[in-house]
């Protein structure tokens, strides 16, 4: 009988969300009925296990599940033996020390003998550690920035996307100690065949990344300058080049890096360049 990879994922919240639309963009159909813990991929050797992130490291180290998807601040805070196989892109925040907005932060220093409210208390323990600081942890599960408010806690260590909710309880971000995204992990024992299957997973994954990295361009160049603006566009190999009906010029065609684009963009209108389509991809396969 084939074997089947056996992925564990949220489920619920936005990492579930965002774990499913990756998987829908790879072409793999989920049927996930409504509280299911269990679903099977109906185009792909793949089954899914729908837990709570904190439990995903452990059922992966256990060989119950073979791979998973996981904040990198869960799969450190667990500890668990698990290797990182991909960072997905998505899911991004930090772990970031926080105090009241009336306090002077001076440092990792400040934190010497105070109260510090987290969840994850093993990277707490760490970053103290690194820096030669004996301080208070405690550990609650839930509602951490309300601790410095309420007298428990004279700092906290939690998750951090915008601020907002540190704003709203009345403290300010001092120091991130762990910046985190999405990711996968894997049990160190996978089979021949089991790694073949994650090896086609990550390719899929790979070039879904890639296209949300790049934009397809096609533009109108005067063939007086077609060699100035075909030099900016690096393009996969090398941009395609096509006459066009009227005289003088030509359709070029290219990728570029959302990190470059808007740069590119500019340069090209200074060369010359006419009539600029930006298009979105939707896979691209080196």
């Amino acid at each position: 009988m084939a074997q089947k990879l056996r992925l564990a994922i949220q489920k619920s919240g936005r990492l579930h969300d965002d774990s499913m639309k990756l998987l829908k963009e790879c072409g793999i159909d989920i049927s996930n009925g409504v509280n299911k813990l269990k679903a099977d991929a109906n185009n792909f050797p793949m089954e899914v296990f729908f837990l709570r992130d904190d439990d995903i490291p452990q059922y992966v180290e256990d060989g119950v599940a073979d791979i998973g998807f996981v904040g990198e601040n869960v799969v450190y805070e667990k500890n668990k033996k698990v290797t990182v196989a991909e960072k997905l892109g998505f899911g991004k925040c930090r772990l970031s020390i926080a105090v009241r907005k009336e306090e002077t932060y001076t440092g990792a220093a400040y934190l010497a003998g105070k109260k510090i409210a987290t969840s994850y208390p093993v990277l707490v323990q760490q970053f103290l550690n690194q820096h030669n600081i004996s301080a208070e942890i405690h550990e609650i599960s839930g509602s951490v920035e309300i601790a410095p408010g309420i007298g428990l806690a004279d700092a906290i260590c939690d998750l951090v996307s915008s601020g907002s909710t540190l704003f709203m309880n009345g403290l300010k971000e001092t120091e991130s100690i762990l910046q985190s995204q999405a990711v996968i992990i894997k049990n160190s024992d996978l089979t021949t065949e089991q790694e073949s299957i994650l090896s086609k997973l990550l390719f899929r994954i790979q070039s879904v990344k890639k296209a949300k990295n790049n934009k397809y361009i096609l533009l109108n160049a005067p063939n007086h300058n077609l060699q100035k603006i075909v030099s900016l566009l690096p393009g996969m190999k090398s941009p395609t080049v096509l006459p066009l009906a009227e005289e003088g010029w030509s359709s070029v065609h290219s990728v570029l890096n959302e990190n470059e684009f808007w740069d590119i963009i500019e340069q090209l209108k200074d060369a010359g360049a006419q009539g600029i389509l930006v298009i979105p991809i939707e896979k691209m396969i080196l």
